[in-house]
């Protein structure tokens, strides 16, 4: 299965009506085909695209970032996100280049033209394992924000049990079934991409109003004298703490990963060549997002910030209303990710059905194998959130690697395979930093986890 034609509509030509099931056929039907099936529609606007592509970026990866900026310090951790703004867009631009000069209509097109078959199947699995590890910690997350946990030994209370108390419906089975049913499933349901572009823009809004509250409270407690000021470059002592700067990269990478949507997103533009500048407006805007939220999080919290930032909003913070502002910073940030987790959802499905129906038409002319591939996604998703504990681990060792491979080896090495005779020097010499930063990084990560984890059986 395929997911959408990047290539301008004046080259689309008297094709819209045919289905061909390979690697060129668009998976989701042209615009005659599809007002068959659904209402009339004329084309994604360029800034629901924005919105959509955004809410791609921003999921939970922004609540790691000021832990970014413990290990590197405010002027190398700007500066890395800066430049991982800049091959991220680098990286897209390939699989657009590439995906135009083939006439190739998706991400697995792209990598089955380059690798043949197999090519195919690895961005798939990549794309699965990456998105269903995501999805599980988005609904682990959303439950521990407010139903609580207890997975480190010590309970946390969840926001519904700090306002109502403990009882049975505001349990974390409960309450992931009732966000599954009420709110997952709903959003899950929609047939095109565009459809979310109301609700992307509402989680874009949740997110810039998470980086207001921490805003306010900074510049509160600079006024008061009550923040100390942050180090600006890391603290290398040793080779130990040396190593531990390559271990943001994978963190980096995770929080800018967005290369699975942006066929889905083309697709449906009204223009499809401005899929270039909805790439690099949704960079532009959520690396300023990032880097503000970096930098005001690790002022506010200093050395004390946490691994996910969010738990730093569990204690009194010196501030008025305190808990108040704490509440509010939990709760938007669980409605911010119920929002990201049907964009994340979208690229799952058509992977999984491209995974096992490559032949079948187009996924959604086929209402049963759709809610067939839906539901079943859910409940594994649902499942995978109640009976894990706590995901981590296992989410930097595969997670992680997933999104490496799908931001930067892949398309790195698209371009250094050059089918089409149409990469530059340039390109090439990029492509090899590409790859090499992302095997070394990845590999720097998994040794430092595997220590940690015999450490700690140890």
């Amino acid at each position: 299965m395929t997911v959408g034609d990047i290539t301008p509509n004046k080259e689309k030509g008297s094709g819209r009506s045919k289905h061909v099931a390979d690697e060129k056929a668009p998976l989701l039907p042209k615009q005659q085909d599809e007002d068959a099936v659904h209402d009339e529609f004329n084309g994604a606007s360029f800034i629901g695209a924005v919105f959509n592509l955004s809410t791609t970026i921003v999921g939970a990866g922004i609540m790691a970032l000021p832990a970014t900026m413990k290990v590197l310090g405010l002027i190398l951790g700007v500066a890395l996100i800066i430049f991982m703004g800049f091959l991220t867009d680098a990286s897209i631009e390939f699989l657009i280049r590439f995906s135009k000069a083939g006439k190739i209509t998706s991400y697995g097109g792209l990598m089955g033209d380059a690798f043949g078959k197999y090519g195919k199947i690895m961005l798939q699995i990549c794309v699965l394992v990456n998105n269903i590890g995501v999805l599980i910690v988005y609904m682990i997350i959303i439950g521990d924000v407010l139903s609580g946990t207890s997975s480190s030994g010590v309970h946390h209370a969840g926001v519904l049990e700090g306002w109502f108390g403990q009882h049975w419906w505001n349990g974390r089975s409960f309450v992931l079934l009732i966000s599954t049913i009420g709110i997952f499933s709903p959003l899950a349901c929609f047939k095109r991409i565009d459809s979310l572009r109301f609700s992307s823009a509402l989680s874009v809004a949740l997110a810039v109003a998470f980086l207001v509250i921490i805003l306010a409270i900074a510049i509160f407690k600079l006024i008061s004298g009550t923040v100390v000021m942050p180090r600006l470059l890391p603290d290398v002592t040793d080779l130990t703490s040396f190593w531990k700067l390559f271990t943001v990269f994978p963190v980096l990478v995770t929080a800018f990963i967005c290369h699975y949507n942006v066929h889905n997103i083309a697709n449906e533009l009204k223009d499809t060549t401005q899929i270039g500048a909805v790439v690099r407006t949704s960079l532009a805007s959520c690396s300023i997002v990032y880097i503000m939220t970096s930098f005001f999080g690790f002022l506010l919290f200093g050395d004390a910030t946490l691994a996910d930032v969010l738990a730093n909003f569990d204690t009194d913070l010196g501030i008025p209303y305190s808990y108040l502002l704490n509440d509010a910073v939990r709760v938007s940030y669980a409605a911010h990710l119920m929002l990201v987790f049907p964009i994340v959802f979208y690229p799952l499905r058509i992977n999984i059905d491209g995974l096992f129906f490559p032949s079948a038409s187009p996924l959604p002319q086929s209402t049963k194998r759709f809610a067939f591939i839906t539901s079943g996604l859910l409940i594994l998703i649902f499942l995978g959130a109640n009976f894990i504990p706590s995901i981590w681990v296992a989410f930097q060792f595969t997670g992680a690697t997933a999104a490496v491979c799908l931001g930067f080896i892949f398309p790195a090495a698209v371009t250094l395979r050059d089918r089409h005779v149409i990469s530059r020097k340039e390109d090439r010499m990029l492509a090899i930093v590409m790859i090499v930063l992302s095997v070394f990084s990845n590999m720097v990560l998994v040794y430092g986890n595997a220590i940690s984890l015999l450490k700690k059986n140890q």
